[in-house]
């Protein structure tokens, strides 16, 4: 029974470790214990554009644009919204750009 009891300890032990390596890996990798990209500042959300999806940081606030939300409504037709890699922008990334600086 004390070898039983000892594995069991050892099993244990080995499962904690476990368990806090995975609890952190996500922190490694920008995130937070939400699950939210840490790079993201509080009252923005992160788009990918064009063919290499590039990654673009845009205020909350481009959501009450009506030339964005065209934007969203391609992407929606184009993807959907229920996908792993975040929200994907169907257009070019310099057209991408032109856009936000009209909008800021």
């Amino acid at each position: 029974m004390a070898i039983g009891k000892s594995n069991k300890l050892s099993q244990t032990a080995v499962l904690k470790q476990i368990l806090k390596r995975c609890s952190s890996l996500g922190k490694k990798h920008g995130y937070d214990d939400n699950g939210l990209l840490i790079d993201v500042p509080k009252g923005h959300f992160a788009v990918y554009v064009g063919e290499n999806r590039s990654r673009y940081i845009v205020p909350i606030s481009f959501l009450n644009h009506p030339e964005f939300q065209r934007l969203l409504q391609r992407a929606e037709e184009e993807f959907g919204f229920d996908h792993d890699m975040g929200l994907t922008i169907p257009c070019k990334e310099v057209d991408f750009l032109s856009l936000i600086s009209m909008l800021r």
